[in-house]
C-alpha cells in the first residue's frame, strides 16, 4: 500500500529554538523552520541523500528512550573529538564498556551515544561489516 508513498520522520521536543541551535552549532546540520503561527514552529532538519527529518515542539515532551538518528561516520574517533569539543557530552550506559572517548568498540560497529537538549538519543557509528547502517546509507 505504502510502498511507492514518501515518509517523514519526526520526533518531538521541548524547545525548537534551541533544538535548532544544537542541530546547526553542534552537529553541523542544515536547518530550516517554517512557522504555522508565531506560537508553533517546526524546524526540519536536512540530511546528507535528500532527507529530512521533522522536529516539532510539545509542551509535555518526553525524551525518547531509545535511539532516534544515527549518523554513520568513517572515522569515529575524529567525529567523538569535534562532537566533544563544541560541547557534546556522550553517554555511558553501564551494560555497555565504553572507552575514555565515551565509543563502544564491538565486533560489529563501533558506537556513541549522545542527547539533544531535550534529552532524546542519537549515536554516531562506525559499521565494521555489512549492518544495517550501511544498507540504509547506500540507499539514500
Amino acid at each position: 500500500m505504502f510502498e511507492n508513498t514518501p515518509a517523514v520522520l519526526s520526533f518531538s521536543v521541548d524547545d525548537v529554538r534551541e533544538a535548532q541551535d544544537f542541530y546547526e552549532q553542534k552537529l553541523g546540520l542544515r536547518t530550516s523552520l517554517e512557522s504555522g503561527d508565531e506560537d508553533y514552529a517546526v524546524l526540519w532538519l536536512h540530511l546528507a541523500g535528500d532527507s529530512n527529518v521533522l522536529v516539532y515542539p510539545k509542551q509535555d515532551h518526553i525524551p525518547a528512550s531509545f535511539t532516534l538518528l544515527n549518523f554513520v561516520v568513517d572515522d569515529i574517533d575524529h567525529v567523538v573529538d569535534q562532537l566533544t569539543s563544541r560541547g557534546v557530552r556522550f553517554l555511558r550506559y553501564d551494560q555497555f564498556g565504553a572507552d575514555d572517548q565515551g565509543i563502544v568498540r564491538g565486533q560489529d560497529r563501533d558506537m556513541a551515544w549522545f542527547s539533544d537538549p531535550a534529552g532524546n538519543n542519537h549515536s554516531v557509528a562506525r559499521p565494521k561489516t555489512p549492518s544495517l547502517l550501511d544498507h540504509a546509507s547506500s540507499h539514500s
